[in-house]
């Protein structure tokens, strides 16, 4: 099985000295997708909630709607490959637009095409010193970042709590762990907020919009096309956020302003 780190000896230069150091790195691995035997694409991620992963990008790209339609989901022996069986048959995209995700994510989902959901009013709403609490929480759950660095984390929480965390080299990769999280787990809660380390763009809004999370936190930046999709579907759009600011992008009628 492959293990989400490893070992690596490394040489510093720093005031004109040279250091040796035994470290840990974030491992990046090809792990293949499988539905109902049928191999589908190739994962480039860190190999860990690969089960959700599998299911949750799934979720994400409309394939399943819940885990009735999956009869079995199983990582092989040497952790490289997937295998989803479907209780029916399911016909594979033709075609897989890369994403701009940090390892090479792809989608079937035409990013300007509509996600059927929206939001609208102002709920959830949430007090402004709550995103920073927020975004400390995330940070505080960054168990494979703490050792390798290297690595994005995405949370979903209901604006007091954590309920899930994913961590992946991909920041697509979290989001796809998060939904499968939900989905295993038969746990969606009331309030979704998503808080991410990753940069927001167009792949990481529709996965938010497809989990159905009204709130999306960043600690980075988001891409123009990001924003207006979150001004499409009715999701707050909070990005550079740290604990006492932030912006907000879109939406800002669920911050208490």
């Amino acid at each position: 099985m492959i293990t989400p780190q490893k070992a690596i000896h490394y040489e510093r230069y720093e005031f004109k000295k040279w250091k040796s150091f035994d470290a840990e790195t974030i491992v990046e691995s090809p792990v293949s997708l499988t539905v109902n035997g049928k191999v589908w694409l190739t994962f480039m991620c860190t190999p860990v909630n690969l089960e959700a992963m599998s299911v949750g990008f799934l979720f994400n790209e409309g394939i399943i709607e819940s885990m009735d339609e999956v009869e079995d989901v199983r990582v092989c022996e040497h952790g490289d490959n997937v295998d989803v069986w479907l209780n029916r048959g399911v016909e594979q995209p033709q075609s897989w637009r890369r994403t701009s995700g940090c390892t090479g994510g792809v989608t079937a989902v035409d990013a300007l095409a509509r996600v059927d959901v929206s939001f609208s009013g102002d709920q959830p709403r949430i007090p402004p010193e709550a995103i920073g609490h927020l975004v400390e929480m995330l940070f505080e759950s960054q168990e494979l970042y703490r050792e390798t660095g290297g690595v994005h984390t995405s949370a979903l929480g209901d604006g007091e709590k954590i309920i899930f965390v994913a961590e992946d080299i991909g920041r697509h990769n979290t989001l796809d762990k998060i939904a499968g999280l939900c989905l295993m787990n038969d746990v969606w809660p009331e309030t979704r907020i998503l808080i991410t380390t990753g940069r927001i763009s167009s792949e990481m809004l529709q996965k938010a919009a497809r989990i159905q999370a009204p709130i999306l936190i960043s600690r980075t930046s988001p891409s123009s096309l990001s924003i207006e999709m979150a001004d499409r579907y009715g999701i707050t759009l909070i990005g550079y956020a740290r604990r006492d600011r932030f912006n907000v992008y879109s939406n800002s009628q669920r911050v208490g302003i």
